[in-house]
């Protein structure tokens, strides 16, 4: 059962869906979206479970929220768009893009993370493990500190306090539920199916999406371009969107002369 997710719709021009990552809302594109409003229609949701989004009531899996923007697209009426996502959004686009490759002018992978190794996943499922144990608020240091830079960290303490407000604000059930698929999502084996233009980006520092497994990810994909942003780990659109923005806007004008 799909869930009429909250959502925002701002700007002219061709579509683009921005999907957010664990525990994070789609104000977590709010500075991108200012810098691409002018050419593209942006259209960021919260996640079943998060944000303003209902919460659902069993537990559900990258299927389901597949279906979700599936669903969402519908609704709003939109043929084609550009997809990307950060982090659990950048494996939601590509299985969109799987399901629904008509659909799909363009896609963003940011920040997130296939063909890990057995020591990669087992540091993944680690950290769900300890959640679980300890208590989400407990582990919530470790995750900040795989997030952002220790001089972001120092300088934007309000900004952490915020990252980690949405955490706590986030259903436990459901944030324990998308970290599940995070962490045993395994796109390597068909993302060579993906055709469509894409953009693979994460940062240089990124601990869990880090540039060994998205060179891997840009490699696999017929039509990919990679890029990493130096000095930059996890949040990306939190501690570095003006480093972002113009690779994305770059990417998605050049998309259009096509």
């Amino acid at each position: 059962m799909t869930i009429d997710c909250a959502y925002s719709l701002e700007g002219l021009g061709p579509a683009l869906f921005l999907i957010h990552g664990i525990g994070a809302r789609r104000s977590t594109f709010g500075k991108l979206v200012d810098g691409l409003k002018d050419r593209f229609t942006c259209i960021s949701y919260d996640l079943r479970g998060h944000g303003d989004s209902p919460v659902p009531k069993v537990r559900f899996g990258l299927d389901e929220l597949v279906d979700d923007l599936e669903a969402l697209r519908s609704k709003i009426g939109i043929e084609t768009a550009h997809f990307a996502g950060h982090s659990l959004g950048g494996m939601i686009g590509p299985a969109y893009a799987r399901r629904f490759p008509s659909r799909v002018l363009s896609l963003g992978l940011w920040s997130t993370a296939a063909f890990r190794t057995q020591d990669d996943s087992a540091r993944v499922k680690a950290v769900v493990a300890a959640m679980r144990e300890k208590g989400i608020k407990a582990v919530l240091d470790t995750l900040t500190a795989r997030w952002f830079t220790d001089a972001f960290a120092a300088a934007r303490p309000d900004l952490i306090d915020w990252r980690k407000q949405q955490v706590m604000d986030t259903p436990a059930d459901v944030f324990l539920n998308v970290f599940d698929i995070y962490a045993e999502t395994e796109m390597g084996p068909w993302l060579k199916e993906i055709a469509v233009q894409a953009m693979v980006l994460t940062g240089e520092l990124d601990g869990g999406c880090n540039p060994r497994l998205n060179a891997q990810i840009a490699k696999a994909m017929p039509n990919a371009e990679l890029v990493i942003l130096e000095g930059l780990k996890h949040a990306i659109f939190i501690e570095g969107t003006d480093r972002v923005l113009p690779h994305v806007r770059r990417f998605l004008l050049s998309q259009e002369l096509k």
